[in-house]
């Protein structure tokens, strides 16, 4: 499916919130992680461990490809940094573009 101009420049516009407000939720995942009553070096590496794999998730990190968009809104979805009701404003074919990609996941 060839994504439209709105949508490209909806997802654009709407990213860097959707980020912002992701990495506010693993913010204060980690802060739950370091308040363990647990040696300060096994807190250290488990925060280690985690930041490392979250700042690979799209909802942390994202190159901007407009082939792309359908499966990073799918994963963003995936990951629980947006619902699908995020996607309200944009059009149908690109909702019913997402939809199909993760019934096939």
């Amino acid at each position: 499916m060839e994504v439209s101009k709105r949508d490209w420049k909806l997802f654009r516009e709407k990213i860097a919130d959707w980020q912002e407000s992701y990495m506010d939720h693993l913010n204060k995942e980690y802060i739950k992680l370091l308040s363990r009553d647990k040696n300060p070096s096994d807190k250290f590496w488990a925060l280690e461990k985690r930041i490392n794999r979250d700042k690979k998730k799209p909802g942390v990190m994202l190159e901007m490809h407009k082939s792309e968009m359908i499966y990073d809104i799918a994963q963003l979805i995936h990951d629980k940094v947006i619902c699908f009701d995020d996607l309200d404003e944009f059009s149908d074919d690109l909702k019913d573009a997402v939809r199909l990609f993760l019934d096939r996941r």
